[in-house]
Parts: C-alpha cells; structure tokens; sequence
C-alpha cells in the first residue's frame, strides 16, 4: 500500500469526524485547497504510512495553510495529523491561539 491510500484513507475519516468534505486531488487544484473542507474550517492532512512515536511539525506547512485559509474564505483552519495507520487511529489537530481562544469562549458559554 502506498503513500496515497493511506492519504485517501485519512482525508475521508477527518471528513466524516468534521461532517465535511474531501477536497478532489487532495486540493491539488487551482481553486480548491487543502484536503477537507467543513462550513467553517480547511484542513490540512499529514499522512504516514506505518506507526510512529513522534511526528515533525513544520512551519512552511502551517503559513501553506494560513494562505490557503485567506483564499479559500474560510475563518479557520486545522493540521491534522496521527502517529500510525491503525484502523481506529485517531487523528490530533493543530490550531492557532486565535481558533483556541473561540474555542475556549465557546465552552464557557456551554457550560455557564
């Protein structure tokens, strides 16, 4: 199994999680960016292909990203990423301070 089938794998389980949508060609695409897409956020998947106990963040993905969120108008965005490609492995999702912070609000709110 490639590196693809794992992608592809990944991309449609963060899609049914997110009650979003795999981007075709993984947005590849002139106007279609990142690898799933919900009413509010673009997400960005990491893929590996076997189990690992760490994972390397880097930053070129995260302004990749922050770019792709301006033009595709979405307010938020996300890197998800796992350590493995267990059949039930759960996928970690990277977020700004800004997002965090809505986030944090939100709950206060739903448990005032």
């Amino acid at each position: 199994m490639n590196n693809r089938y794992f992608s592809d794998k990944q991309e449609k389980n963060i899609a049914k999680a997110v009650k979003g949508k795999k981007q075709p060609n993984s947005g590849a695409t002139m106007f279609r960016k990142g690898d799933v897409i919900s009413d509010h956020f673009l997400i960005e998947a990491k893929t590996v292909t076997k189990e690992q106990t760490s994972f390397m963040i880097k930053k070129e993905w995260l302004d990749k990203l922050k770019e792709e969120q301006f033009a595709m108008r979405k307010p938020y965005s996300a890197l998800a990423f796992n350590f493995g490609t267990l059949e039930n492995q759960k996928n970690l999702y990277i977020i700004d301070e800004r997002t965090f912070k809505v986030f944090i609000e939100l709950l206060e709110k739903e448990y005032e």
